[in-house]
């Protein structure tokens, strides 16, 4: 098959990685690509978002299937735009319509979808920038701390956890009076706060049937033990130790088979992969948000352990067989480390020569998120965060140490990393 992959972070070098093993692929194109993707592919420079550019490029190239990686696409609608074209309709899209995108493109309509058919969430209300004072109002009837979210896309960096009214009332003067994040917070989504530890669920769906890709924990904040701004996210772990058969069986019962379901009556054809963002308070699963396509960093540990050809998954998606399908995983711990730019999630310098002053040992993966390469053919930063270190084994404890003993063979001038990323799970392992 000849594949154009969409993106440029660690989550499209992983999946480059990955497509890269296949018996199946002829030509691998990664649009724009980055450093990393380059040893399995051919990194081209086109605008994802330019369909008319990408559908050019296609068709000059005889591209069979098309594997977007980041949201914006999907959101645009992509997948209709090739869907609705007589020239394009053969081309395969991995990842779903503007009306199933839309979960991911306005937290407004997620909420309205999970409010309609019974999926457990924060209770919340929306406003726009003429509810101002019932905004306030609204805030004043919960409890400390107060969750504001920008409805549209804003880059990873839309939500807000603010600890007083005070700065709730502050942010949401940003957000709504001053367009803090442009259009993206036309409309704010005020939430109650859940007290309890995320988890990360990957469902793959093909329009109709579904499979369970594995569970991870990423990690958002920026400092250790969970302090400071949000990220994109700083590592991840999988599987997660605290996700028992029980807690699974509520997940899917509450939470994913209402998903799938709501799709179908709703007569959104979503054929992709949906990630659902939770909080377990309690015992009992919360859905945070819905994204329309797999998570970075958790792409970086639920992918090392698939052992199914990945491209088979992909034409599962796309020809509606996902029930035949049987996917194989590793049975082992995978954890990754983000290495991120000094500064990183605010204002961060680019061009930083990264080199190896060792060997990366026990088959170690280092998946680069914001690379480049410079005219002195040097390797260097690109990105807040820069690059993730991934290693596997047959326990948590030991695949982390495989991490943290990598990272030092790696430096760039301003490299950060948290040194307690998956910590917090060994408590769960008996």
């Amino acid at each position: 098959m000849r594949i154009l992959l969409l993106g440029s972070g660690g989550r499209e070098h992983t999946l480059a990685w990955k497509m890269a093993q296949s018996s199946q692929l002829e030509k691998l194109f990664i649009a724009p690509g980055n450093a990393g993707t380059s040893a399995f592919g051919e990194n081209i420079s086109i605008n994802i978002n330019d369909f008319i550019q990408v559908k050019s490029f296609c068709l000059n190239m005889n591209i069979n299937m098309i594997v977007v990686g980041p949201e914006d696409p999907l959101v645009n609608g992509i997948a209709d735009f090739f869907q609705s074209d007589s020239q394009t309709q053969h081309i395969a899209v991995v990842g779903p319509q503007r009306n199933a995108a839309i979960l991911e493109g306005s937290k407004d309509f997620a909420k309205q979808f999970m409010k309609k058919h019974k999926i457990p969430t924060a209770s919340y209300q929306s406003f726009k920038k003429e509810n101002f004072n019932e905004a306030l109002s609204f805030i004043r009837s919960l409890k400390a701390p107060y969750v504001l979210k920008a409805d549209g896309l804003a880059a990873g960096k839309g939500v807000v956890i603010c600890s007083s009214y005070q700065q709730a009332e502050d942010e949401l003067y940003q957000m709504l009076i001053n367009a803090k994040f442009g259009k993206a917070s036309n409309c704010v989504v005020i939430e109650e706060f859940l007290n309890g530890i995320e988890l990360s669920v990957f469902v793959a769906c093909d329009g109709n049937s579904y499979k369970i890709l594995p569970h991870a924990k990423d990690y958002k904040k920026i400092g250790e033990n969970n302090k400071g701004l949000n990220t994109g996210g700083m590592g991840a772990v999988s599987p997660v130790p605290f996700v028992d058969k029980s807690l699974m069986d509520i997940i899917i019962n509450t939470i994913i088979e209402p998903t799938i379901n709501g799709f179908i009556s709703d007569k959104i054809v979503y054929k992709g992969i949906v990630f659902i963002g939770l909080m377990i308070v309690d015992g009992l699963p919360y859905v945070i948000e819905y994204n329309v396509r797999l998570g970075d960093p958790e792409t970086e540990v639920i992918i090392p352990r698939l052992k199914t050809d990945i491209i088979d998954l992909f034409k599962a998606i796309s020809n509606g067989n996902l029930n035949e399908l049987n996917l194989e995983y590793e049975d082992s711990f995978a954890t990754t480390v983000m290495l991120t730019s000094k500064g990183y999630p605010e204002q961060y310098e680019k061009g930083k020569v990264v080199s190896f002053v060792g060997e990366l040992e026990n088959k170690c993966l280092l998946f680069h998120a914001g690379t480049n390469i410079n005219s002195e053919s040097q390797l260097v930063t690109n990105g807040g965060r820069v690059m993730a270190v991934t290693c596997s084994d047959k326990n948590l404890e030991s695949s982390l140490e495989k991490c943290y003993k990598n990272i030092d063979n790696i430096k760039f001038e301003g490299m950060y990393f948290r040194k307690d990323i998956g910590k917090d799970m060994l408590k769960f392992i008996k």
